[in-house]
């Protein structure tokens, strides 16, 4: 058997993955490719090349897959960009594999092989469409940016509310302070149940359900404000600055959960994570089939080449 001949037949799992090896195999190739004088001679260097681009071509896309669902996994921005950046540079990769391993296919002539990669093509395309979807949609975290809101300034601003009213109640005389506390009670509950409701929004899924949660928030924060209201009648003097500065802490509590609401009705990192629960298995196992179908094919070959 001629050395071309015994490099056919090593399995390509021998040599990946890793960037050495496979600079390595590649040199191999060129070398005996350049000595080759016969046309066997050179179809075996390019079958061996097609051989190289297929296992690295599966890698890359095992590469692509992973870092998609790590960015929509990731819990913060910084990390979820930085997995999407990992998958568009896994992709470049997939196709410039994808876009050599054709042009090797068509000089070989294999029909069986060239119509598994453009299998294989078909399932990436649309692979490709619903990925782009899928991050584009888990780098905005809007689920993540409205919980962010929800436990830091929305929680800091809610907790100064009551800070304020409090002072308020300290500032009562004692005939009106039971009325008083029933009324700063009331407001303090009706926002703090404002803040209990951010979570389910931010997690749920379905259009009606959060609008009856909204329905919800609305109705506590005319509560609240009802209760402000009735405070006003009843506060001493010195007591209506810091019931001003309550209604003004409201106001932009309110405000926050709006944003927030707003964010969550976004729903981005719910969106992703349910297509790629949903809708990416299939198409990933359409194209790692393909891709290993086209291994085994070109394996096949080699066999049959070498006899």
């Amino acid at each position: 058997m001629s050395q071309l001949a015994r490099f056919a037949r090593i399995p390509l799992r021998s040599w990946l993955p890793g960037g050495f090896a496979r600079i390595r195999l590649a040199a191999v190739v060129l070398a005996l490719a350049g000595g080759c004088h016969g046309e066997p001679r050179a179809v075996f260097a390019r079958l061996a090349e097609a051989r190289l681009l297929a296992a690295d071509l599966r890698i890359q896309f095992s590469r692509e897959v992973d870092a998609s669902n790590r960015a929509v996994m990731a819990d913060t921005d910084a990390a979820s960009i930085a997995f999407a950046h990992e998958a568009a540079q896994a992709t470049e990769s997939v196709e410039g594999d994808a876009g050599r391993l054709a042009e090797q296919l068509r000089g070989l002539g294999f029909p069986n092989e060239t119509q598994i990669f453009d299998e294989f093509a078909g399932h990436w395309l649309e692979y490709r469409k619903l990925d782009r979807t899928i991050l584009d949609l888990a780098v905005e975290n809007t689920n993540l940016k409205a919980q962010s809101l929800s436990f830091g300034p929305a929680s800091e601003t809610a907790d100064g509310f009551r800070d304020l009213l409090a002072t308020v109640a300290r500032a009562t005389p004692a005939k009106d302070r039971c009325r008083v506390e029933a009324l700063i009670g009331e407001a303090v509950l009706s926002v703090r149940e404002i803040q209990v409701l951010h979570a389910p929004h931010i997690a749920e899924p379905d259009d009606a359900a959060m609008a009856r949660m909204e329905k919800q928030m609305a109705d506590l924060e005319a509560g609240a404000r009802g209760a402000l209201h009735g405070l006003s009648k009843l506060v001493a003097p010195g007591a209506r600055a810091a019931l001003a500065s309550a209604i003004a802490s409201l106001d932009r509590f309110v405000d926050l959960s709006k944003k927030i609401v707003a964010l969550s009705r976004r729903n981005t990192n719910v969106r992703s994570l349910a297509l790629s629960l949903t809708g990416r298995p299939p198409l990933t196992a359409a194209c790692d089939r393909s891709l290993r179908a086209l291994q085994e094919a070109l394996a096949k070959e080699a066999s049959t080449a070498t006899r």
